[in-house]
């Protein structure tokens, strides 16, 4: 449904985005994480064709970004971050003069409009000014201008960006059911929102993709949950410590190497067995020089990535 190869956007000598290339299938929902300056937008500017990329190709349900722009935007709905809206309008007024642009007919605008407004909850304030809409009404405003044409790809720039966190919840829950009908992609550096409605997470930092794949996958591949042990490696034997660390916590992989005077053993496991492998280490008479858990989080994983901590790191599941 979305096809990305190779994309870079350069504003002078700067790299707002730079080589990025990904796939979303029709259906799946697809989030779109990263600090500000990440280049989100410039990616979600550049899908919708409001911004062309510097080099590489984007095509949406089949058709080329830039050379069938027309069928493109027949195709997608786009939600700006900021959600452009004209406040001296009447939000019906917006919905026609958006169905116009859409080439929609009077008929077709008149049932869509009431569809949707009644979708995003507003089928009762048709006739208000939406400069006298809360700021979370005017998010659901623009969400129904994006689903005016009944897109197959809907694109959502910061949709919960300025929100109290009752009008977050409630934007979200829409979401959620707008996803189950729609392939839909979601920009945010709000590491909740996204987890709570994407199966699928596509991480920047710099412009650059630095992780893709579910939130399992992605935690899996970063090594998971695990406890590190340092020992005194002196009169230790590799083999049998690592054959009692296994029986004493057998449904996790252990692996144990040595480097210098310490024998390094990691366990990665669904739980802390941390209590466990002190209590064999006082058994045994261990010198033990670090017992450290690391929880998986996406949050850390997040963190590390975005922020460059690992500069040139990249996470794919």
């Amino acid at each position: 449904m979305i096809s990305v190869e190779h994309i870079t956007r350069r504003y002078g000598s700067f790299e707002a985005v730079s080589d990025l290339s990904f796939e979303v299938e029709r259906g799946e929902v697809v989030g779109f994480l990263g600090l500000n300056g990440a280049g989100k937008t410039t990616t979600m500017r550049m899908l919708t064709g409001y911004l062309p990329p510097t080099s590489g190709s984007i095509q949406i349900a089949g058709f080329d970004v830039l050379k069938q722009s027309l069928e493109v935007r027949r195709r997608l709905g786009y939600l700006a971050e900021g959600v452009p809206l004209y406040k001296e309008h009447r939000v019906i007024e917006m919905l026609t003069f958006q169905g116009r642009l859409f080439g929609m007919g009077r008929k077709q605008i008149q049932n869509r409009a009431h569809e949707v407004l009644e979708r995003v909850g507003l089928d009762g304030r048709a006739r208000s000014l939406i400069g006298s809409l809360s700021k979370g009404m005017r998010q659901r405003v623009g969400i129904a201008v994006a689903l005016l044409p009944a897109p197959e790809v809907l694109i959502l720039d910061e949709p919960t960006s300025g929100l109290d966190p009752v009008q977050r919840m409630g934007v979200r829950e829409l979401i959620i059911e707008l996803a189950a009908e729609r392939t839909v992609m979601i920009s945010s550096h709000i590491l909740p929102e996204i987890e709570a409605v994407c199966g699928r997470l596509i991480i920047l930092h710099k412009g650059r993709k630095v992780a893709d794949g579910t939130k399992e996958g992605l935690l899996l591949a970063d090594g998971g949950s695990q406890l590190l042990v340092r020992l005194d490696a002196r009169k230790m034997d590799l083999d049998t410590v690592r054959k009692l660390l296994v029986r004493r916590v057998p449904r996790a992989e252990t692996s144990v190497e040595k480097h210098g005077g310490e024998l390094v053993a990691t366990i990665k496991s669904t739980e802390d067995p941390s209590e466990l492998v002190g209590m064999l280490a006082a058994e045994r008479g261990w010198i033990l020089h670090q017992l450290a858990w690391r929880e998986a989080s996406l949050e850390a994983l997040f963190g590390r990535l975005a922020t460059g901590v690992a500069e040139g790191e990249k996470v794919t599941a």
